[in-house]
């Protein structure tokens, strides 16, 4: 996934009444990562969420999309809205209303100026915007059943065990390995390649790729069985 320069929040205009946030998460080492880039560095909060405001006619959903790839340099796979926070907490931008977005994305180098941030530890972001980070993974959470989002925070190839783990880390929860792997079976979601991976001292691991059965349009999820 390629960067592209883009202009941090301390540069943007002034967001007025109404701002888009983007909520960006990704994996890295089985912790829930949260894109953020750089604010003034002299205030408080020195870091941000990516956001903007809409355009002329711009749809919600499109202006989300936007400001995801200004900030990753790509559209998530997944973007979907969070809620709205017009709670007269601090926004960079000085926004009076906020309406979030959460998406996902395979994790990747963030572009020049962005950080990566643990989404246990969000220390310089406002509180508005860790009210967003909370609400969007909650979001994340109560979705990942019913729609393929896991799929979006991996690469294109991926083993069956480092697909667990991307729900596992999201959940916070450890899943059934052997359910897991019939319910995936019965989901008709992957497609195994031609190619293996080593892990550890075991058996090398086949890769499989996203490939839901195309007669069944209804983009589903993995029934999950928690331990």
């Amino acid at each position: 996934m390629g960067a592209r320069t883009a202009l941090s929040s301390r540069k943007a205009p002034p967001a007025g009444p109404v701002s888009i946030d983007v909520v960006l998460i990704s994996i890295r080492e089985k912790r829930l990562q949260v894109l953020a880039e750089p604010t003034d560095a002299t205030r408080r909060h020195n870091r941000s969420l990516p956001w903007g405001t809409t355009a002329r006619s711009e749809h919600l959903d499109v202006a989300a999309s936007r400001i995801a790839r200004r900030a990753i340099g790509a559209s998530p796979d997944w973007l979907e809205q969070a809620g709205a926070f017009g709670d007269g907490t601090e926004h960079p931008g000085g926004a009076l209303l906020s309406v979030c977005y959460v998406g996902v994305l395979p994790w990747t180098e963030p572009p020049s100026a962005r950080v990566w941030m643990d989404a246990g530890q969000l220390g310089g972001l406002s509180d508005r915007h860790r009210r967003m980070v909370t609400a969007s993974l909650g979001v994340l959470r109560s979705r990942l059943e019913h729609a393929p989002i896991a799929f979006s925070m991996l690469p294109r190839e991926f083993t069956l065990s480092e697909l667990q783990q991307a729900y596992e880390t999201v959940l916070a929860r450890r899943l059934h390995k052997a359910s897991f792997r019939r319910a995936l079976q019965a989901a008709f979601l992957v497609e195994p390649t031609d190619e293996w991976r080593s892990e550890g001292r075991g058996r090398p691991a086949q890769l499989f790729r996203f490939a839901p059965r195309k007669k069944r349009a209804i983009r589903r999820g993995v029934r999950l069985d928690l331990l």
